[in-house]
């Protein structure tokens, strides 16, 4: 029987490497504007190392406000290329992760973090340049006390993530491409990378056409004076 809240569950669909690293490529813009910019991590969740791309197959936690007792066994159970995505809330009063566990999830391969809450050590994570998003700091650290899941449908930055999930983040953000959909839209995002790489050539030879912005605003009933 399920224990609701205290449960550890294993991921059940994982996608291939191959379409992982398409992923790898790919900035986060490309991916929300195919997904009718609903999707991803408020602004809130923000880059705390330098200039390393995330991407990998999410691994969901959720855990109570300032613990991270599942945390800790997330890191022991995670794959290589996995992303640990933690939700504790939101909140802001203990650290969910620092140096220790930047350190055991590097050793094992892990691709990094996002986590809606704090986490402490930050320098360390500017000086290993190891991948992790964050609500913000504290120097207060965590309880190791539970409940918590493992592997579950959890809300990060007002975003859902599935176990299984691919996650992408750079210095724009953080989106959680959903299985079901990471063929398509990995198509649909590189065809408008192509198309913006030819808008760019033609704004440096003065040939792109700007004739859409006066029609929108007739369209949309602007008076021209």
């Amino acid at each position: 029987m399920e224990n609701i809240g205290f449960q550890i569950l294993p991921i059940n669909r994982r996608p291939n490497k191959a379409l992982i690293e398409r992923y790898r490529h790919i900035a986060t813009p490309l991916i929300s504007d195919n997904m009718s910019r609903l999707q991803g991590t408020y602004s809130h969740i923000r880059p705390f190392h330098k200039s390393k791309k995330i991407t990998g197959t999410a691994f969901t936690v959720r855990t109570r406000a300032g613990d991270n007792l599942m945390v800790h066994k997330a890191i022991d159970m995670a794959e290589r290329g996995d992303v640990i995505v933690v939700d504790a809330g939101g909140d802001m009063t203990q650290a969910i992760i620092g140096e220790i566990m930047l350190r055991l999830a590097k050793k094992n391969g892990i691709e990094g973090f996002v986590i809606d809450g704090a986490i402490r050590d930050s320098a360390a994570f500017e000086s290993h340049d190891y991948p992790c998003f964050a609500k913000g700091v504290t120097h207060r650290g965590p309880y190791k006390d539970g409940p918590g899941e493992i592997n579950v449908p959890i809300t990060v930055g007002n975003m859902i993530v599935h176990p299984g999930d691919i996650i992408v983040g750079d210095e724009d953000g953080v989106i959680a491409v959903p299985l079901d959909f990471a063929e398509e839209l990995i198509e649909l995002a590189t065809e408008q990378e192509t198309k913006e790489l030819g808008m760019f050539e033609a704004i440096e030879n003065e040939t792109i056409d700007r004739s859409w912005v006066d029609e929108t605003l007739r369209q949309k009933g602007c008076a021209f004076m």
